[in-house]
């Protein structure tokens, strides 16, 4: 049984089971090879016959920028550009538009490096401050939400009472954040602070930044605060926290037995519930290296403007 192929006119014969189609004009053959060999570029020769050796490129030829390597932990430096992990809010033109949004803005203002834990100063404006600008210090007790909607919150005790201000973090109205004191703590919420002792949220609104040498790891505080009797605004004693050191004076036996209860231990195994709280590893590089050439190339603006701000020219002498 013979097959006839209507595009290149031409007789094709099957050869046992499988079928396998003999063309039987050697012309072809050797027309597909002919064309095979062209597409590919063979380096230009001399006269001679000899390879010539490759041009070099001239200084007047437009060379390409090196693009900065991400930082292994740019995720925990910048987490407000990683999108909710939840699929049902997930947009990614407004995330796209968020993106850029942010970057315009941090072009305006620098936002420095903080955890929580950090003593962080805010300068903002204020119409009903008597300058018009008001500046608030206090140490971040959260950071959450991501995006424009990106926020963070201080707390300070003035005056024997606390005080919380919650600022948006690309807010217009901000035009200055200080990082006094660069440090993490235990626990990734520090929002037991309130039902503590206040001397633990208790710091100088004259404080003085702290010198840090560039490049150093950011230190980890491992300071452990004593919790006030009860009443307390959550039930701490459920949330697994490391940073509370006197909670187990204030539990009864019948608030154990709930609190063990409650307990979730099978949660770190469920490997489902971290892949949709998260974002993946692949998106994250992709979104990363498309923010972070544009901060550090801010960055580095930034610095050379300081260099030329403190540069001074001689006077001459009378």
């Amino acid at each position: 049984m013979s097959f006839l192929c209507f595009k290149h006119n031409k007789l094709f014969q099957p050869i046992g089971s499988i079928h396998v189609y003999r063309i039987l004009d050697a012309t072809y053959l050797y027309n597909f090879f002919i064309a095979f060999c062209s597409t590919k570029v063979l380096p230009e020769t001399k006269k001679t016959g000899s390879l010539s050796t490759p041009k070099t490129p001239s200084s007047s030829s437009h060379t390409e920028t090196r693009k900065p390597v991400i930082p292994a932990n740019c995720r925990f430096i910048y987490p407000e550009f990683l999108p909710d992990p939840k699929l049902e809010w997930r947009n990614p033109i407004r995330e796209k538009l968020e993106r850029l949004d942010m970057l315009d803005r941090r072009t305006q203002i620098e936002i420095p490096e903080f955890y929580v834990g950090s003593i962080v100063a805010v300068t903002s404006s204020d119409p009903h401050s008597a300058g018009k600008v008001s500046r608030f210090l206090g140490i971040c007790i959260l950071r959450e939400k991501c995006g424009l909607r990106a926020r963070f919150i201080l707390r300070n005790v003035i005056d024997k009472q606390g005080l919380e201000i919650s600022y948006d973090m690309y807010d217009p109205t901000i035009q200055k954040i200080e990082v006094l004191r660069l440090e993490k703590r235990l626990d990734d919420r520090l929002l037991y602070l309130r039902d503590a002792l206040p001397e633990y949220s208790t710091f100088d609104i004259n404080m003085e930044p702290e010198i840090r040498e560039k490049g150093a790891p950011v230190p980890i505080n491992d300071i452990k605060v004593r919790l006030r009797p009860r009443p307390w605004l959550e039930k701490w004693e459920r949330q697994n926290l490391r940073g509370i050191s006197n909670i187990d004076e204030y539990l009864t036996d019948k608030r154990r037995r709930t609190a063990k209860d409650h307990e979730k231990p099978w949660e770190k195994y469920d490997l489902m519930k971290q892949y949709r709280s998260t974002i993946p590893e692949e998106q994250q590089k992709e979104i990363y290296s498309e923010v972070y050439s544009h901060i550090h190339q801010t960055d580095l603006e930034r610095q050379k403007n300081r260099r030329k701000r403190s540069f001074v020219n001689p006077t001459k002498l009378a």
